[in-house]
């Protein structure tokens, strides 16, 4: 008799834990309400970026950047303003937004540094000739996109900004 108790117990136990370990959410929920953004903001956001996915709402937080803010030149925010973190293809982009819905800019780290346009390429290593790219981020504001190149040289690092036509539009000497 202990044995089928023990038996009904443990059958019992392996049974439960076999449920859902996640919470689970409804399914028609729409992920880009999490931050309570504004309706104005996610319609404009909607009509710019019709094939994003996993899209994710927070509010504006200096702290917490992909690029270099000071180094791009894009317009101040604060915290009444929000981003949205989102994939589009094999890519997360940001895209961030004043408080009136007004689009500032949109970023994705670029994975493939030879998809660069030629002349960011040969500026970058007539320029930089012993430096290696570590990281770009192209940066879409309005009717212009500029990729943020990192570098690096042994110790020495260069954050370049430079448009599609090989301008160099910025660079600074990175310390960290």
């Amino acid at each position: 008799m202990k044995l089928k108790i023990l038996i009904l117990a443990a059958g019992t136990a392996v049974f439960a834990s076999c449920g859902p370990s996640y919470r689970v959410t409804d399914k028609n929920a729409n992920p880009t309400t999490s931050a309570n953004v504004p309706a104005s903001i996610q319609t404009a956001f909607a009509t710019q970026y019709p094939a994003a996915a996993g899209v994710q709402w927070s509010p504006y937080d200096s702290e917490n950047l992909p690029i270099d803010w000071e180094l791009s030149g894009w317009t101040q925010l604060s915290s009444g303003d929000y981003v949205a973190t989102f994939n589009m293809g094999d890519d997360q982009y940001y895209a961030w937004y004043d408080a009136n819905g007004n689009w500032i800019g949109s970023t994705y780290a670029m994975r493939d540094f030879k998809s660069l346009p030629a002349p960011v390429g040969s500026v970058i290593s007539d320029k930089f000739p012993d430096y290696t790219i570590t990281s770009v981020n192209s940066e879409m504001q309005k009717d212009k996109t500029v990729y943020e190149i990192l570098l690096k040289n042994g110790d020495n690092k260069a954050k370049v900004l430079v448009d599609a036509s090989g301008n160099i539009i910025k660079q600074k000497t990175v310390t960290k």
